[in-house]
């Protein structure tokens, strides 16, 4: 019977499988190849052209660019092999997925597990869709790292709330359609007090001011709350649950920023296949600098290494009821990773992995500078390193605070 049942899976998959490489080749635009996802990044505005657009729209409506959430809401209803054919199948056309964003990252996973149904109906299929672009309130100028000590308060006006307050380092502020903020509604506990709101970004008393970064980007801002309206029905859960529901949006965030989740596929080719472009080869077209060989290889091996285990830890984690502390340590070692990953690079590309502008340098070396710059406030955001060990050594080890 065992092999009977094994014998139709893998017939069903192989069955899905021919299905996602029919519908890769109908439908997935020849000059997108090679090409990254827009919506998975912070750090440009998300203007479409008409083949992005056309294969947005084709992966939206099969709910594919989120595979595994509901189909009621517009996911694709799919099971975890599925979800990874589709992967394998994008990875091989040299395709990728257009639905992403905070919105898949973060926002979605969390309102499916406290949202109400009239907000999972409002507001999920419009991210399967990839037609709406979410940014975070979180951090403010003295709640970075003591996020509970935020300020922004939301006053109680009976049929909507009254927002006032300031938020910083607000991701792609300047480019989102709506806002998931933790605000205070209750100034007397300083955790109890916050609540979960969904604020429009076009909202009257709105302003956001972006932040140039030394990579020349600027892909956060600072967001100012002036007597902004904010309906009751974009309450979150109940009063005082924000830091609950905002801890578990993190988890989220945390394990995605770390590469274990979603942005695992942006780390494009492989060391070893770039630095046979730019480092000198032997007769069997092996790297001639043993010492830059080894730290690839050394790389390589640990990279791997990091995917297979946070591959492994999501699945437990998904098992148990959703994400879990363990994403601290992937996000601590998987930001790590890939920062040095971006020291490696630049190694490899030598002169040509420091152009900041020129017709000396190509597009993809000018922005594999910036993103070596960027990548230096992953350790930070979403909760820098020193937080994450605190939560490592107290949630996951049952550490005490004197320990």
């Amino acid at each position: 019977m065992a092999t009977q049942l094994e014998a139709e899976t893998r017939s069903d998959n192989d069955a899905f499988r021919e299905e996602v490489r029919q519908f890769i080749a109908d439908n997935f635009p020849a000059e997108l190849k090679g090409k990254a996802n827009a919506l998975a990044g912070v750090d440009g505005p998300t203007d479409e052209n008409a083949a992005q657009k056309a294969w947005r729209e084709a992966m939206g409506a099969k709910g594919w660019g989120t595979p595994t959430w509901p189909k009621e809401y517009g996911g694709g209803g799919l099971d975890k092999k599925q979800a990874r054919i589709i992967d394998e199948e994008l990875a091989r056309a040299g395709a990728y997925n257009p639905i992403g964003g905070m919105g898949v990252m973060m926002f979605g996973p969390t309102l499916l597990e406290y949202g109400n149904e009239a907000q999972k109906r409002e507001h999920i299929p419009p991210i399967c869709r990839g037609e709406i672009r979410w940014c975070q309130g979180y951090s403010e100028p003295n709640a970075g790292s003591d996020l509970a000590n935020l300020q922004t308060f939301a006053e109680d006006k009976g049929d909507h709330y009254l927002v006032n307050g300031q938020k910083t380092w607000t991701s792609g502020g300047q480019w989102a359609d709506k806002c998931f903020a933790i605000v205070r509604t209750d100034k007397s506990d300083k955790h109890h007090g916050i609540s979960f709101m969904l604020i429009d970004m076009d909202s009257p008393g709105v302003e956001v001011r972006p932040i140039q970064m030394i990579s020349g980007m600027s892909p956060f801002c600072e967001t100012f709350f002036t007597d902004v309206k904010v309906p009751k029905e974009n309450l979150v859960g109940e009063e005082g649950q924000g830091w609950t529901i905002g801890k578990r949006l993190l988890q989220h965030e945390r394990t995605n920023i770390s590469g274990g989740g979603r942005l695992a596929g942006m780390m494009g080719a492989s060391l070893g296949d770039i630095a046979k472009k730019y480092c000198a080869t032997d007769a069997d077209g092996e790297l001639e600098d043993k010492v830059l060989r080894d730290k690839i290889a050394d790389f390589e091996i640990r990279w791997n290494s990091f995917l297979l285990t946070a591959r492994r830890a999501m699945e437990e984690s998904k098992a148990a009821g959703g994400v879990s502390e363990i994403s601290s340590v992937l996000k601590k070692v998987g930001t790590k990773l890939s920062q040095e990953r971006s020291e490696l690079l630049i190694d490899i590309r030598g002169l040509q992995g420091l152009g900041w502008e020129g017709d000396g340098f190509s597009t993809g070396e000018l922005e594999t500078v910036r993103a070596w710059l960027f990548g230096k406030a992953t350790t930070i955001y979403g909760g820098s390193t020193e937080i994450q060990n605190n939560i490592i050594a107290k949630r996951v080890l049952g550490m005490l605070d004197h320990q």
